[in-house]
């Protein structure tokens, strides 16, 4: 088998399933409505392809560290702040799998039940003790290293992406075929899509950026790929035009489907479901959709729950520096489980799922506040990419690359300047909560202060293990 047998379809289509899904379109629509249609124009072109082409370069440049952050960053500076990167990036899953639980419940609603109302229904200290329930159990499957479980995401992973698709083409011709309204008046004008560039409009990047991320899991492929230099960037330009297309006409059907002037609140839990609901109706095929995408759903958030509790901490730990982890926290079982991470990572995420709960009235509130903080948290591992660009480019005579971005290092260096701050500031303003203030003060300033401690206190936990790991190396 030849070594570089990757060619620029292979790198495009892989990637566009890692980075892409139906979610994606759902949650930024519940948040900008039709004007979205504009954001994500104006989000491939200023950030997405310079992104997806930067990790291209480091890629190249890094063929032989499998394309970790924390490798680029140690190659490139020094092994304390490649450590730095490395907690970064496990640690923000915690958000992330204190998430999944609810989806597989929500999920599960609508296949037993066919509805989302257990969603709006239920308290929120109920579910999250249910959803603590869930995370223990996926907590004690993946520390037996099975492998069954990701097997069933890669299929449902598949799944979903064609069902993705699928909602695209059947909403879009819905109209023509079925002859079914569209729901927002005025589809045809252009005001119905330009965005107001308002304090409240930036406050909803960090969702557009969230969607967009995660291209820098193609970077071990570079090496891999035919004629890198030329068929790479190749594939990562067609991804961002095949995420365009899909995002814009994706928003261009939930804008026929949901009236963009009057978006439903629980839209961002339930919005997939209804929509599929609504096209089993038009077309007279009754909750056959609804009950595909919910087993679909429900698979992959098993699998990636099973997956993201081991893959990132295996990260962390692998290459685990006696600098700055404790041994013990890396030590690993028979199995090669390491249980003190697990540990670690049960506690955190547990009071992720018990404590906000006890300010939230309803699932709805509980889910849409997790996924707002995960759309500021998540970015975060993205600022060390782009610190590694503006590196290689600073020290531009000390690595060599088969593909770079941009020749010139003085303007790449500004590229990954770019794309740091643009993130450093999407990140920022997404903690301002996504819920009217004067209808609900003291439940806004509970989330206000919930999105400012919870990414600070996960980022200063990092600080303490080189403390704990010096003291143990003293003792």
């Amino acid at each position: 088998m030849e070594e570089k047998q990757l060619r620029w379809y292979n790198i495009s289509l892989m990637a566009f399933v890692a980075v892409w899904g139906l979610g994606n379109v759902v949650n930024n629509y519940a948040q900008q409505g039709l004007t979205v249609v504009v954001s994500w124009i104006l989000i491939m072109v200023l950030y997405f392809v310079p992104y997806a082409l930067s990790v291209g370069q480091l890629g190249s440049t890094f063929k032989e560290s499998n394309g970790g952050v924390s490798s680029w960053i140690k190659e490139t500076s020094t092994a304390r702040l490649g450590y730095y990167a490395a907690w970064t990036y496990w640690v923000v899953h915690i958000p992330y799998l204190a998430q999944k639980p609810q989806a597989i419940l929500i999920a599960l609603s609508w296949l037993f039940k066919g509805n989302g109302d257990f969603v709006g229904t239920v308290d929120a200290k109920i579910v999250s003790l249910i959803c603590l329930a869930i995370f223990l159990f996926f907590l004690w499957i993946a520390s037996k290293g099975l492998t069954t479980l990701k097997l069933i995401g890669s299929i449902a992973g598949t799944s979903m992406f064609v069902m993705s698709l699928l909602f695209i083409l059947l909403a879009v011709t819905a109209p023509a075929m079925t002859g079914a309204e569209v729901a927002t008046p005025n589809m045809t004008s252009l005001s119905t899509y330009m965005p107001k560039f308002d304090f409240a409009y930036l406050t909803t990047i960090s969702m557009l950026v969230f969607a967009v991320g995660g291209c820098e899991k193609m970077s071990p492929y570079v090496s891999n790929t035919k004629n890198p230099s030329k068929e790479f960037p190749k594939g990562m330009l067609i991804l961002a035009a095949m995420v365009a297309i899909c995002a814009l006409l994706g928003s261009i059907a939930m804008g026929m489907l949901f009236d963009a002037n009057n978006i439903p609140k629980d839209l961002k839990a339930n919005g997939a479901y209804d929509a599929f609901k609504l096209l089993g109706g038009y077309y007279g095929v009754g909750n056959i959709f609804v009950i595909l995408y919910a087993i679909a759903n429900a698979l992959a958030s098993i699998s990636a729950l099973a997956f993201s509790i081991d893959a990132p901490l295996k990260i962390l730990l692998s290459d685990a520096d006696k600098n700055y982890i404790p041994a013990k926290l890396a030590k690993v079982n028979a199995k090669g489980t390491p249980v003190n991470g697990y540990i670690l990572t049960g506690i955190l995420v547990s009071t992720l799922i018990i404590i906000p709960s006890l300010g939230m009235g309803n699932m709805v509130e509980l889910y849409d506040w997790l996924l707002n903080l995960n759309s500021v948290v998540m970015p975060l591992r993205y600022l060390w990419v782009f610190l590694a660009f503006m590196w290689i480019n600073k020290k531009h005579k000390e690595f060599s690359s088969e593909y770079k971005f941009v020749k010139n290092p003085k303007v790449g260096y500004f590229i990954g300047l770019w794309c740091f701050l643009f993130t450093a500031f999407a990140c920022f303003l997404g903690m301002v909560p996504k819920i009217d203030y004067a209808a609900n003060p003291s439940h806004w300033m509970f989330e206000m202060i919930l999105n400012i401690v919870t990414p600070f206190v996960l980022i200063a936990l990092g600080l303490i293990l080189p403390l704990i790991a010096r003291r143990n190396q003293k003792s």
